[in-house]
């Protein structure tokens, strides 16, 4: 059974950091692309950032370029999240996700993944 479990997010100030956990079980986590996504009331379900399998390619939003920052250690089934500067408008559910790698570069569509975590929540106040 594979579990994508999140876990670090909270209440911050604007300006202020956290950094997010995703921790994979039940799957071959090293064959697969891992991406952030997040979702904010009323809104749909946005891609954040991904990474590939070895680690050696990302990709960013727009929105969060310079501010984020994606990372994996393969040898503990975990992907974090690094959000620095962050602002009111990061206020979300963000989600982690696993999609099979096969080399073709960013996944950013929600149909593409195999696997969702549960969420974790981040709200910046102003």
């Amino acid at each position: 059974q594979v579990q994508l479990v999140e876990s670090g997010g909270g209440l911050v100030q604007a300006g202020g950091s956290l950094r997010l956990s995703c921790a994979a079980s039940g799957l071959s986590f090293n064959t697969y692309y891992m991406g952030w996504f997040r979702q904010a009331p009323g809104k749909e379900r946005e891609f954040v950032v991904g990474i590939s399998w070895s680690g050696s390619s990302t990709s960013y939003a727009d929105s969060v370029k310079g501010r984020f920052t994606i990372s994996r250690d393969n040898a503990k089934n975990t992907v974090y999240l690094q959000m620095n500067s962050l602002k009111p408008e990061d206020t979300a559910i963000y989600f982690c996700a696993a999609a099979v790698d096969w080399g073709r570069g960013v996944v950013r569509t929600t149909s593409r993944y195999d696997y969702w975590g549960q969420g974790t929540q981040v709200t910046v106040s102003s």
